[in-house]
């Protein structure tokens, strides 16, 4: 009984929340909208929608209105901005009413218009900064004046004059963490411009996570994460060392798609089943074996799309745990298919290959290209790797780094259809 009262009805939801009900949805929200009085007290107004839960970001502490330090508190779930934020005004709308105010974005997403999209919208809803909790990213940087020049570009995208959280993007190696990040980092505090600092990380996660938990000044790491990493014992125990430490952790990459196009097979269709029969999607349960693990703070996902957001939010909402069949059934799947996705771990891929450090990256942009529905968002990246590397592609012998990968997965073959597709 007390399984179903801490359930959200979440059949009835999803049908209630997916596209063929948005019309319903939004007619009751304007319905609700409608009822409040305007000179009601702001405790007194109840939301329209359900909320997402807020945690604690790591250690981090803000003053409040009264003065006394409170913790950093977000929602668990991000919107993922990797989209044409420009054109999609009604996704951030819609995230504010189910308090998703964490908004995770960067300077290279869909060529800028990502943040200029967060910008359109606050331009026309000034009032709404206050509530927002804004991510944003320095994309492809080689010095410190690559890293200024970028945050100022963000700054002004996204009609802003300061950012919540500042991340230099896709760290692979610990040799950009030293001390001129770190003043850096602490002047660009000292101007207000950014509030927390901190890094993505992609690739050699568990390198970079247990050189972060040493250092003082790193607050928040967003590292790729999901049900198919939560296998690898070194990633988890650098987790862990970054949780003691009291940084932050956002997860990435919480569903895990493969670099190959999906095909369906019996595996898949046992997956997707048995979570039919709990209640929820495959994608929701991969999301929420995620946000079950207390040491992440919020997952980021979503593609601008207003079905996904909502199926994401009924997941996030859902109190139901899963239980250890679940997660067995989870573990089983992505054992079975780990050749079709690449865990991240390039410095494997770099000592086999030392002429040809790109193969991790362009794994990833073949998993945008077939799997994320980020076909030229893929081209482009594959277009700033330097053209020698590029002409050289089909003509690398991949057999030594195939036989060390712990994937076992087939490179030559994903180099082939990376050049067919994305060149």
């Amino acid at each position: 009984m007390k399984e179903k009262q801490d359930k959200i009805d979440r059949r009835n939801f999803l049908k209630t929340m997916g596209a063929a009900g948005l019309c319903p949805v939004l007619a009751s929200a304007q319905a609700m909208t409608a009822k409040s009085e305007p000179n009601v007290p702001a405790k007194a107004q109840q939301p329209a929608f359900p909320q997402v839960p807020k945690r604690k970001l790591g250690k981090l502490t803000q003053l409040s209105e009264s003065g006394r330090k409170v913790p950093v508190e977000v929602p668990c779930l991000a919107l993922g901005m990797m989209f044409n934020a420009a054109d999609k005004q009604l996704v951030l709308r819609k995230t504010i009413e189910f308090g998703v105010t964490y908004w995770d974005t960067a300077y290279s997403y869909s060529g800028g218009n990502s943040e200029l999209g967060v910008g359109k919208f606050l331009k026309k809803n000034p009032d709404v900064r206050k509530k927002l909790f804004i991510a944003s990213k320095a994309s492809g940087t080689r010095t410190m004046a690559d890293i200024e020049n970028r945050l100022q570009t963000s700054l002004e995208r996204m009609n802003t004059n300061y950012i919540d959280l500042y991340y230099l993007h896709d760290i692979e190696s610990t040799e950009r963490l030293k001390d001129d990040l770190r003043d850096w980092a602490k002047h660009a505090k000292q101007r207000k411009l950014i509030r927390f600092f901190g890094f993505t990380t992609h690739r050699n996660m568990t390198e970079c996570l247990n050189f972060a938990a040493k250092l003082d000044w790193i607050d928040v790491i967003m590292t790729s994460y999901n049900f198919r990493l939560m296998q690898d014992k070194k990633l988890n125990a650098a987790i862990d060392a970054c949780h003691k430490a009291g940084i932050g952790l956002i997860a990435m990459k919480t569903v895990g798609k493969g670099v190959a196009k999906k095909i369906e097979t019996e595996q898949d269709r046992k997956l997707v089943q048995h979570f039919l029969k709990r209640g929820f999607t495959e994608g929701q349960a991969k999301i929420k074996v995620v946000l079950d693990d207390k040491r992440f703070t919020t997952v980021a996902v979503g593609r601008g799309n207003i079905p996904e957001l909502y199926l994401n939010v009924a997941a996030a909402l859902d109190k139901t745990k899963l239980s250890q069949a679940d997660i067995r059934l989870l573990t089983e799947y992505a054992q079975a298919t780990c050749s079709g996705y690449c865990a991240g771990c390039a410095n494997i891929c770099s000592s086999a290959l030392p002429d040809m450090p790109y193969v991790s990256d362009i794994m990833r942009y073949l998993m945008y290209y077939n799997n994320y529905g980020e076909q030229q968002n893929a081209r482009q990246l594959f277009a700033q790797i330097p053209a020698g590397v590029r002409n050289r592609l089909l003509t690398t012998d991949y057999s030594l780094a195939q036989a060390r990968c712990p994937q076992n997965m087939p490179i030559a073959r994903l180099m082939a259809e990376a050049v067919s597709k994305l060149a």
